[in-house]
Order: C-alpha cells, then structure tokens, then sequence
C-alpha cells in the first residue's frame, strides 16, 4: 500500500574536486647540483613539459650569437595644465632666476653693481658646477647560446641578458664553460629547440683565448684534431662517438655476467711471447742521458781511465779474491776484495756498454744488466693475454678479459694502432663450434644494445658519418653469419678473381683484400672462416685430424675487415710440443703453461675480439684512431 507521505528529496552529492595536476619536475644529479641535459632534452616531449621549472645547468659553448635591445626612450614630465587644457608654466621666483647662468641677468647685476667682478664671483658660487655627461653606456643586448656537457647529441639553447652578465663578457666564444641559473621556458622563435632556458644568475664562467683555441675554427677534419687530443673530446662527432664506446664496453661486461662468465685481468707485462712475432714493446730499463745520483762516482772515477785498464784492474782483483779464497786466512780482507772486484766489473760494464751506445751497436740482454733491469729475463707489453686466461679457465670455467694490448707495428694502417683494447675469452670444456657460436652472439648482443641505448646519437651517426650505420647493425641482427671453411673461402676467392687480377694461394694467410670481398661484396655479411692451414696460426692451436690444418676461425665484418680470431687450444703435451719445436717456440719460456696439459687438461677454446674495431664498425668511420680516446702510433704519443 502507497504511502501517503512525500518522497525525501535526493540528498545531493558533492562533485569531487579534481587533483591538482602533479608538474613535471627534474632533479639535479645525484653528485652536483646541476641538471644534466639529457633528463630534459631527451624526453619524449623534448622538454617541453618541464617549462617553468628552475634548475642549474652546465656545459661549454657550442655557438653564440648576440641580438641588440631597443633602449626605451627617456620618459617627459608631462607640464601641468589648467581647466582649460592648455599647459601651466610654473612660477619662478627672483632667487631662482638669479642663480640661473643666463647671460641677460648677469648683464643687469654688472650695471646696478658698477663692478663686474665681485657680483660675478658671488652669482657663479651659488651655480652648481657643470659635470662631464657620464660615457655612454653600451645598448642592452641578449646573448643566445647553446651548450653542450656531454650527456646527450642535443644542446641547450641560453638566453642570457647583459643585466645578468658583465657586457664584457657577452656573446662568449666557443668553448667558454658556463654554470647558470634559470628557468625553462619555451623558445620565442620557432626552431630546432623545444625548450630553452632564461639565465637569471650566472655560476661561473670559464674563458678561453678565441685566438688559440683550436675549436674556434668551424668544421675542423678529424686528422686535424689529432694534434690536440686535449680538445678533442668536445666536438659532438668525438662525444657521440665516446658515447657508443662507453655503451659496448658496458654492453661487453652485461653479456659476459648474464652468461656466467668471470672477469679476469691479465698482466700487461709478460715473458711470454704467445704470437710469435717480433713487433713487440720490450720492457727493461734503458739509459739515460742522466745518470743516477749513485752512478755519479762510478762516472767521476771513470772520467779518465780507459776500458783496457778497468779490465786489467779487475783481472788482478780477481787473483786476489781467488787467493784468498784458498788461504781462507783473513775473511775481512775477503769480503772487501769482492766487494771492490765487483765494482770494477760494472765500471767496467758500464764503460763497454756506453761505448757501444755512442757506436750504435746493439745490446744484448746479458750486456744491460749494469743498468740493473727491473726483471731479470726478457718482458714485453703484452700482445695477447690469451695463454693467461687459460689458467684461470682451467679452474673457473669460463673467463673474459678486457684491457689494452700492444704492437710494435710501424705499419699505417687505418685498422691498426700500437695500442688497441681487446675483449679475450677462454671457456674450459669447450670446442671450436661453441666458441664461433659465443662470438657470434655476442655480436650480434653487441650490436642490439647499441640500436638499443644509443638511438641519438645513431641518428647522428646516420646523418653526419654514415648514413647506412643503422641499417648495417640491424641486418647482422636479421641474417644468419656464414660460416665458410678456408678451403671454401679459397674457391669461392679464385672464382672471382678471375676477373680481378688479384692472386691467392692455399695455404697462406688471406689478405685484408681478400677478407673485405667476401663479407662487403660477395656474402655481405658477417664471415667465419674456420680452419685453418696450420701455418697461418699460432702455436698453440689444436692440430685438426688431417695434420694440416688447425682448428681456428676468424671473423670478417663488411667495411671492417677482421673483427676477431679464436680457436680451440691444444690440449695435448705432445702435439704441442712438436709444434712449438716446429715453430721455434722456447719451451723454457712456457714450462708454466705446458704445466697446464700435464696436470688437469681440458679441452678449451677462446677467441681475441677486436673491441675498437667494433666501435669502428658501428660509427661507419674509417681510421680506428678515431674511436679510441688517446691513440697511440708510430711516432705520435704526444699527450
């Protein structure tokens, strides 16, 4: 049954009011209070949704342009008028008008005075002195800069009024380091920029002589940046460059820790020789046009006696010493005639091998023990740290190296330097098709990190280098490597270079004009070339079946070349003997390393990967002394 009392009204429901809309924000980096360019600039909005914000930033100037401001003309007090509109004089009063410099009243004080000259002194001290009009003050302007620090491609666009600077100092040249205050705000002027920043307080300003910094010159080659390795770093081709650099060496240690590898460093300094070759760096000390404070006796008592007459002084020291050796009567007199024996054997050594030095004949290592060689046996910079690595690998499994390896090479070549940095792998347990298959995917890893974490500076790469980088990275992502015997590699050569003129032969190294056919021309793609004739590697690689050939592989990049070589070591004490007696290879040297197949061996394999030529591969430059921080070759180590 209805009711017959009215309906409640609906209670009404308040709308909610909507939460303000968080603002966009950007923190300083966590060690300094400025804001590096890249959390703005790099934003998907390019910045724009930070305008308003306050930060600090820093960097160097790239360009600078100064525009001039109109000055605002001086305001008029406007007269005061009447009722009627027109304009009201103000009245003036008799004292006012007297010490007024007109010439009229001057005229009329001489006539009722009768003399000039103390009325005048009386009126032109009650004149204010005329001043000198101040100098003109130069015209407001605005200083427009992009700056750079290095986080990112984009530069920042600076607006910098000459209120907040000293005029002096606006526009500043290339180069000069700025630290400002300010606030985001968006460009008047369409252009390139999203965001730029209104300076407000000026932190610090670095300057530079324009004259003599080498960077004030626009568009300077490559080769020219060289001789000022110094500066380099601050032109965008060499920042992008270092960027992707920094980016595969953290790419290299992220694939070697996912897959379970250790890092291992190797010495850089070493005894072995594991390449066999002759273009090393030895290391002892040599001499120097100073001697040492403790020579300088032995060089004043040398002054003026010959060679002839050191060495017959020692020869009679010598019966001396041997004499008393035999009576055994007197051990004091023994101990000091050894003594003054052996300081006459190096005066004596030190005379002959000076007198070589001014006679440009060589040394042995026997003849430069008077210069006291920090180790006692032949050392060289390493060229390889490969036979290193298989100590480790035979305890932990699998192990990689990264680190510097040198080359006394005299050679010019755009893919050689004395000093280039190398990823080296060893794998305990392993075989040739394994290893090829760990260096196939860590190229291919190598280069999906940096299509991945390096996209601007890509693009710029694309624009400013190569413009097929991109598109060369993401085809070793998208195709298979071939994979080519030598054998093979040889038919598929001498077939094609019927019409080329180029000759080859089995059984012997391939040239770099040979490996650049088969991956830019023929294959264009990444090449592994496996199996070597036994003469064209290292000792230490595993001896196939056949007896010729060894169980080594290389690989062969478009534009590159030879990216990186590796093998299967022999495991075997025999056969590596015979092959070390085969190539002249010292055994004595390597009684550490034949220690490894005596106890516990192992089958193993690694490779060497060339970690410059990589960053070469991926920036399309040509001269690997582009992409490595401080090159070193012959003749240039300046800086």
């Amino acid at each position: 049954m209805a009711s017959d009392e009215a309906a409640p009204a609906p209670v009404p429901v308040p709308t909610p009011v909507p939460a303000p809309a968080a603002v966009d924000s950007v923190a300083p980096w966590k060690y300094s209070n400025r804001v590096l360019l890249r959390t703005v600039l790099e934003r998907s909005d390019g910045g724009l949704g930070l305008a308003g914000e306050r930060l600090v930033v820093g960097g160097w100037v790239k360009s600078s342009k100064e525009e001039k401001k109109e000055a605002p003309a001086p305001a008029l007090a406007p007269a005061a008028k009447t009722e009627a509109g027109v304009a009201e004089h103000k009245d003036v009063s008799c004292v006012e008008l007297f010490h007024t410099p007109i010439p009229l009243f001057r005229s009329i004080m001489k006539v009722f005075s009768g003399s000039s000259r103390p009325t005048q002194h009386r009126i032109e001290a009650g004149v204010a002195k005329q001043q000198p009009p101040p100098p003109p003050s130069p015209p407001p302007s605005i200083a427009f800069l992009q700056i750079s620090d290095g986080s990112c491609v984009a530069s920042l666009l600076v607006e910098v009024d000459s209120s907040t600077a000293p005029p002096s100092r606006l526009p500043p040249p290339i180069g000069t380091c700025v630290l400002v205050e300010g606030t985001l705000k968006r460009p008047e002027t369409q252009g390139k920029h999203t965001i730029g920043l209104k300076a407000e307080k000026i932190l610090h300003i670095g300057t530079v002589d324009h004259d003599s910094y080498i960077l004030s010159k626009k568009r300077l080659p490559l080769e020219a940046l060289r001789n000022s390795l110094q500066f380099r770093p601050r032109t965008t081709t060499v920042n992008s460059v270092m960027r992707i650099r920094s980016a595969l060496t953290f790419a290299t240690h992220t694939f070697f820790h996912d897959n379970g590898f250790l890092n291992v460093q190797v010495p850089i300094i070493t005894s072995t020789d594991s390449e066999g070759s002759s273009q090393k760096f030895h290391v002892n000390v040599l001499p120097r046009k100073t001697v040492p404070k403790r020579d300088q006796t032995v060089k004043k008592e040398s002054a003026d006696v010959s060679l002839d007459a050191i060495k017959a002084a020692a020869r009679e020291k010598s019966k001396l010493v041997d004499e008393l050796k035999r009576t055994e009567s007197n051990k004091e007199a023994l101990v000091a005639a050894l003594q003054d024996l052996k300081k006459t054997d190096e005066l004596a050594s030190q005379l002959e091998a000076t007198e070589k030095l001014k006679s440009g004949a060589p040394m042995k290592a026997k003849e430069r023990k008077f210069f006291e060689d920090f180790f006692p046996n032949e050392t060289y910079l390493t060229v390889s740290g490969r036979l290193h690595l298989e100590s480790y690998a035979c305890a932990l499994g699998q192990v990689y190296s990264f680190g510097p390896r040198f080359r006394a090479d005299t050679t010019e070549s755009p893919k050689l330097v004395a000093e280039m940095w190398m990823v080296e792998v060893e794998i305990a347990f392993s075989k040739l098709e394994d290893v090829m298959d760990c260096a196939d995917d860590f190229l291919k890893f190598s280069c999906k990190w940096i299509l991945d974490n390096c996209a601007e500076d890509m693009k710029f790469v694309a624009k400013r280098i190569d413009k097929a980088s991109i598109d060369l990275l993401q085809s070793v992502l998208s195709k298979p490597s071939v994979k080519i015997t030598y054998r093979e590699a040889v038919e598929a050569l001498t077939k094609a270079m019927d019409n080329k003129e180029m000759k080859i032969e089995g059984g012997v190294a391939l040239t770099a004009e040979h490996l650049s056919y088969l991956a830019d021309e023929l294959y264009k793609s990444p090449v592994i070339i496996y199996n070597y004739p036994k003469e064209a590697k290292p000792f230490y690689v595993r001896l196939n079946d056949d007896g010729e050939t060894v169980a080594a592989f290389d690989m062969v990049l478009p534009k590159v070349g030879k990216l990186l070589t590796g093998s299967q070591s022999e495991e075997r004490i025999d056969s590596l003997t015979k092959r070390m007696k085969e190539r002249g290879v010292p055994q004595e040297q390597h009684g550490w390393y034949l220690d490894l197949r005596r106890h516990g061996t192992v089958i193993h394999s690694g490779f060497s990967f060339g970690f410059d030529l990589m960053v070469l591969f991926a920036t399309g430059l040509t001269d690997v002394r582009e992409v490595i921080p401080f090159p070193r070759s012959f003749s240039k180590a300046d800086c």
